[in-house]
């Protein structure tokens, strides 16, 4: 594995875009919520830090994964909030092929929405082979992903307002 014992979460913000006038929506499956629970709060705690006011941040629940794409819809075309959307699940790798299924239609969802709305939406779906794996990318010894997915939200953000 390329990135074992490295922690990838680390940002320098005075190097991000300003946030000032930005919202930022995270929507957050609840299957494997002791996983998806860190990655938001990883989030959370990266766009509070780079400068996002807490009542710019948009938070919804959904059930699972594959509901992750209707309700980043929903909020895209529904809220006047986000400039970014952040999608936080995990999938962990069973016995059987709905690993395969569900984390296919999930990114390729992922990559319909991006190629259709005018906000950039963030992926920030675990699909890990077990546990240890997304708890290592969870606030563990790789960093959290939520936090990654944070900096590029703001990142991307601002790729719109550069034309």
């Amino acid at each position: 594995m390329a990135t074992q014992g490295t922690n990838l979460s680390a940002y320098n913000k005075e190097s991000l875009p300003s946030v000032e006038d930005k919202g930022f929506g995270i929507i957050t499956a609840d299957w494997n919520n002791d996983i998806t629970d860190n990655l938001e709060k990883g989030a959370i705690e990266a766009l509070l830090d780079i400068g996002v006011a807490e009542r710019n941040i948009l938070r919804r629940r959904v059930p699972g994964s594959l509901e992750l794409i209707y309700a980043a819809k929903s909020m895209a075309t529904k809220s006047a909030i986000p400039s970014a959307i952040i999608i936080i699940g995990s999938v962990i790798r069973g016995e059987t092929a709905h690993f395969d299924f569900v984390c296919q239609s999930v990114f390729q969802g992922l990559s319909i929405l991006n190629s259709e709305l005018d906000i950039p939406i963030i992926g920030c779906v675990l699909t890990d082979d077990n546990r240890a794996q997304a708890l290592a990318r969870s606030g563990g010894i790789h960093g959290n992903k939520g936090t990654e997915a944070a900096v590029a939200a703001v990142r991307m953000a601002a790729f719109g307002d550069s034309f």
